[in-house]
């Protein structure tokens, strides 16, 4: 392309939708989870076909632990754009959240379909694994996370995780001294 042909029509509405969610993100950005979403129903209102305002609305609502809207918001965005990634591996954590946990490494997994060795989709599997109580499962996946060099936060809670992994279970509850009869 020389610059001169026009964009695909996928590419301008891709742009008129980002465009139209830019508030959303400062607002998102300053933390006013609230107002963002009273930002998205606007932009929703004008154009109902915006994946980035679902995408948005699903975070803001996330924020404000509002889990079950947050989920239809990442569901819908997913229903405009099956390949958004961010959306893809929220929905994951949000099914997890709210116990659907077969839901969450199902679409864990489709967003590992799509990007193999995205940290995010290998950190939401392996959680939605260990959830589900397949603990080699779980170990397998968030090892593969902390192989790509996440920041430090998040690569400190997983080694915590898998380090309770690998602890030893005790069966039997510690006993009291009898001492005190």
């Amino acid at each position: 392309m020389t610059g001169r042909e026009r964009p695909a029509l996928q590419d301008v509405a891709d742009g008129a939708h980002w465009d139209a969610v830019e508030e959303v993100v400062e607002l998102l950005h300053e933390e006013r989870f609230r107002d963002a979403i009273v930002e998205i129903r606007a932009v929703l209102a004008r154009d109902a076909q915006n994946p980035y305002a679902y995408y948005f609305l699903g975070i803001a609502f996330f924020e404000i632990g509002e889990l079950e809207p947050a989920r239809d918001a990442y569901a819908a965005c997913l229903k405009l754009a099956p390949g958004h990634l961010g959306a893809r591996v929220a929905l994951s954590h949000v099914l997890r959240a709210t116990g659907n946990v077969r839901d969450a490494i199902r679409e864990g997994l489709a967003a590992l379909e799509r990007s193999p060795d995205n940290p995010d989709a290998l950190h939401a599997v392996g959680l939605a694994y260990h959830a589900y109580g397949d603990e080699d499962a779980a170990r397998r996946y968030l090892e593969a996370f902390l192989a790509t060099g996440p920041e430090y936060d998040a690569a400190a809670q997983v080694q915590e995780l898998l380090a309770t992994l690998d602890a030893p279970v005790s069966g039997a509850a510690p006993r009291l001294d009898d001492d005190e009869d």
